[in-house]
């Protein structure tokens, strides 16, 4: 069976949906540009997470004028090893992207949190945050917006060397933004943080990390904001 297969077919192991009910788990979602990456960034700088690195693999790139390193951004492995680790099943879930690309969550970094006692923390699309649902309800979802349309875009904007750059990728960049959106709002497990404020979104969504799974006004309040910035994103071109 190749790869594509393995992945359409893909179930993790017993163990590895036992390790998933039972380790703290903590995933970050949100549109381009809200601001996840950096807020994961500052959780992982205080006591008692562990970042979940993600296998590929697609080759290392440039970021920010220096190469990816292997175990740090990626564990960037070969497609026969991909192969290997799907037949073994050594992934909780894996997704072939592109047509080329393998990227997949192993077990045993999730295993290595677990051990050491602290909360495994990543950042991953909705579609990756359904496949964890499925496997335990008690995984933490946290979906990060930013403050309005205007300052999501201008974010967006200074990623960008030109402005022709920037309005080429606009409409691939808002599409998704809508469709993660939507796909949040459908579901009843999101935490939403508004990140206007990144010391303040980094003490929520730590607050969140810590505590049970349950939800309070202020979930509610920003799931509304959630659903403004929606409205705001459909409404423009």
């Amino acid at each position: 069976m190749d790869v594509k297969e393995l992945i359409a077919n893909y179930q993790p192991s017993r163990a590895g949906i036992a390790l998933i009910q039972a380790a703290k788990i903590v995933l970050l979602v949100g549109i381009s540009g809200a601001g996840k990456d950096t807020i994961k960034g500052k959780l992982l700088e205080r006591d008692g997470y562990k970042d979940i690195v993600s296998h590929t693999t697609r080759a290392p790139r440039m970021e920010n004028g220096t190469l990816e390193t292997d175990g740090l951004q990626y564990n960037f492995v070969s497609m026969d090893e991909a192969h290997t680790m799907l037949e073994n099943q050594e992934f909780i879930e894996a997704k072939f992207v592109h047509g080329s690309v393998v990227y997949g969550t192993s077990t045993k970094e999730v295993e290595d949190a677990y051990k050491q006692g602290k909360i495994a923390i990543t950042d991953i699309d909705v579609q990756g945050v359904d496949e964890y649902k499925q496997l335990s309800q008690d995984v933490v979802a946290i979906f990060i917006l930013p403050p309005d349309f205007n300052t999501w875009r201008e974010r967006l904007r200074k990623r960008y060397a030109t402005e022709e750059e920037f309005e080429v990728e606009w409409p691939k960049r808002r599409d998704s933004a809508i469709a993660e959106l939507r796909r949040a709002l459908e579901v009843p497990y999101y935490h939403f943080i508004i990140n206007g404020d990144l010391s303040h979104a980094v003490r929520v969504a730590d607050d969140i990390a810590h505590k049970p799974d349950v939800f309070t006004r202020k979930d509610d309040l920003a799931r509304l904001a959630a659903r403004d910035l929606l409205a705001s994103i459909e409404a423009r071109v």
